[in-house]
């Protein structure tokens, strides 16, 4: 197979495929003649989160999915090469939109276990495959600030290429924390080799970095009084102009923010989560958007810039390096300066090609020190315990997290004012495919029931905030009469592919009670806001003015999926400990994990009071 078959295999869908069918490489790039035009070629990844190889360390397996996806940056420099060859390297610029320390045990291992910011110091694995691949620039995501900044800044300094981010703000000053811009020269025409030298001629590339200001909540604990944020339109409104003023020609961004205009906490801030339309819409002087956070899959988007009139070309490459976006910005000279005269774009997929061993050899030796580590053994397990069904059925899985959560709340609480209260816990399940086996259970296997980096705190709730806190949660489900039996699928507003502004799994919210047990009805026949039933705790009925100590993790805490009553709600206890590593100690510490002590029916599905029979 010839480069540009592999390449037209690898475009996603009839439209990809043609990108490269009809745009040959010598059309209008690296080797013609200036005054007709010049191909610039930004490459993109984003929301690589700790994938490097196509590896599943929760199944110590190759990574697949039911679309046959692969994972990871080996895979992605494969296409990169590819495409440098294709186009001309130095016609090429490579870049991402943020979110790369955090999502794999491989990142939490050298956050963690043996910290990129210890005494060893060894290299990040992310930063070793960046450097190997060769990014001009990054974009800060939000989960770069899950280990805190120190391990931000560590892995910053690794890095061959900026990290940027222009509304991130120094707390005290105001001032940029990270690089807002930079700027890259590109000769126009040119080829690596002394027989193309092109045409002495060069386009001014600047290259913008911004992040979803949801930071500011998801992070808190880690950013109070050091970094801070302004939206991202308001923050390009005053950082474009600067780009342009220093010489840029082109201005691209890479912008941690998806392109449909949500937010899931709601207006806990003046900003909105995803904002990439609406920068492209409000701010003049933007050419193409590089899209992150989303995960989502955009090949080319094109919005209309309200002031000027112009497209601005979006791209969003899915996630964890299964995709690679290809822009390719046609520049043509008007009045003495480069501007872009035509915009395509593209993505690939990273399943057509082959790992590049040169990555894979860069990061062998620490994925197998982390897949010894997922797989050591910590503890056992009297039965099975499955999160498959979580979403609408009450399960050991789910209760085990609330009762290693509201135990740990409780301990710490001993002799504070707080001790008396009873303790309550909420999970969300995160991961369907998690299971605890009966008999040996691994690092691996309890890391696959929580696979977020949240911290616990524990907050005090009245009985009325707590009935109101699952009725936002109930709205998961459908409005739905009858006792079925109903597939999961017609019971729940979940996220689906025909369905991309369902509710994330993530954001349904499963309470439990750690001495007494919490019990409640969602009865999906009646309205949202009306649904629970049967509230009780130990027994008898909750009461508007009871009060509780809530075990809550730090993304929910601080308003993400904008749960009510929340952020204002009185902290009683935040140490910081994540989650998961908190269960996994409870397993060393315990040895035996006995389904019998913590699991109970506390909540069911109903319609009109009558149990709902649920098929699978």
């Amino acid at each position: 197979m010839s480069r540009r078959q592999l390449l037209a295999s690898a475009a996603v869908g009839t439209v990809g495929a043609a990108f490269f069918a009809a745009a040959p490489a010598a059309a209008l790039g690296r080797g013609r003649d200036a005054h007709d035009g010049f191909r610039l070629t930004v490459l993109g990844t984003t929301d690589t989160h700790g994938n490097v190889l196509n590896w599943d360390y929760f199944k110590d397996a190759e990574y697949d999915d039911a679309q046959h996806n692969d994972v990871g940056l080996a895979k992605i420099s494969t296409l990169v090469s590819a495409m440098r060859a294709e186009r001309g390297l130095e016609a090429t610029l490579t870049l991402d939109a943020g979110d790369t320390i955090q999502g794999t045990p491989l990142a939490y291992y050298y956050a963690r276990i043996d910290p990129i910011t210890g005494a060893k110091a060894p290299i990040h694995p992310m930063a070793a495959a960046m450097n190997a691949i060769g990014y001009d620039a990054a974009a800060l995501g939000n989960h770069e600030f899950n280990y805190g900044v120190e391990t931000l800044r560590k892995f910053q300094s690794q890095l061959h290429h900026p990290l940027l981010c222009a509304n991130a703000l120094d707390w005290n000053t105001g001032e940029p924390a990270f690089p807002e811009f930079i700027l890259r020269k590109v000769r126009v025409g040119q080829r690596r080799g002394p027989q193309h030298q092109g045409t002495g001629e060069f386009v001014t590339v600047g290259i913008v970095g911004l992040v979803t200001p949801g930071c500011a909540i998801w992070d808190k604990a880690n950013l109070d009084g050091k970094i801070k944020f302004n939206g991202i339109v308001e923050q390009a409104q005053i950082v474009i102009p600067k780009v342009k003023q220093a010489g840029a020609d082109i201005v691209i961004v890479s912008c941690h923010s998806g392109a449909d205009t949500s937010s899931s906490y709601g207006d806990a801030l003046p900003w909105p989560e995803n904002a990439s339309t609406l920068l492209a819409q409000e701010v003049p002087g933007i050419d193409a958007i590089l899209v992150g956070h989303a995960h989502q899959e955009i090949p080319q988007r094109f919005v209309r810039n309200t002031a000027t009139g112009k497209q601005v070309l979006l791209s969003e490459p899915l996630r964890w390096g299964e995709r690679l976006t290809v822009m390719d910005l046609d520049l043509v000279k008007d009045r003495g300066r480069w501007q872009v005269g035509a915009a395509s774009a593209t993505v690939l997929n990273a399943n057509t090609v082959a790992a590049d061993e040169k990555v894979v050899s860069l990061v062998r030796q620490q994925h197998e020190k982390v897949r010894s580590y997922v797989n050591g053994v910590v503890g056992t397990s009297t039965a099975a315990m499955s999160a498959a069904t979580s979403r609408y059925r009450d399960t050991a899985a789910m209760d085990f997290i609330n009762h290693v959560q509201g135990e740990a709340v409780k301990k710490a609480l001993a002799g504070s004012p707080s001790a008396s209260l009873p303790v309550l816990s909420i999970a969300a399940p995160f991961n369907s495919a998690a299971a605890i086996p009966a008999g040996d259970v691994t690092v691996r296997d309890v890391a696959g029931l929580y696979i977020f980096d949240n911290t616990l705190l524990g907050i005090v709730f009245t009985g009325a905030q707590v009935r109101a806190y699952l009725e936002f949660s109930a709205a998961y489900f459908k409005q739905i009469s009858g006792v079925g039996p109903f597939s999961p699928s017609q019971l729940t507003n979940a996220v689906t592919a025909t369905a991309p502004n369902g509710t994330p799994d993530y954001n349904y919210d499963i309470m439990g009670g750690l001495d007494a047990p919490l019990t409640y009805d969602i009865d999906i026949a009646q309205a949202v806001g009306s649904r629970i039933k049967n509230l009780s705790y130990g027994g008898a009925p909750v009461t508007d003015g009871q009060r509780f100590v809530i075990a809550i993790n730090n993304y929910r805490q601080s308003g993400g999926g904008n749960y009510p009553g929340v952020k204002t709600a009185p902290v009683v206890y935040n140490a910081q400990v994540e989650i998961r590593q908190l269960i996994i100690d409870w397993v060393s510490a315990a040895k035996v994990i006995d389904p019998t002590v913590f699991a109970k029916v506390d909540w069911k599905l109903v319609s009109n009071g009558q149990p709902i029979q649920i098929s699978g």
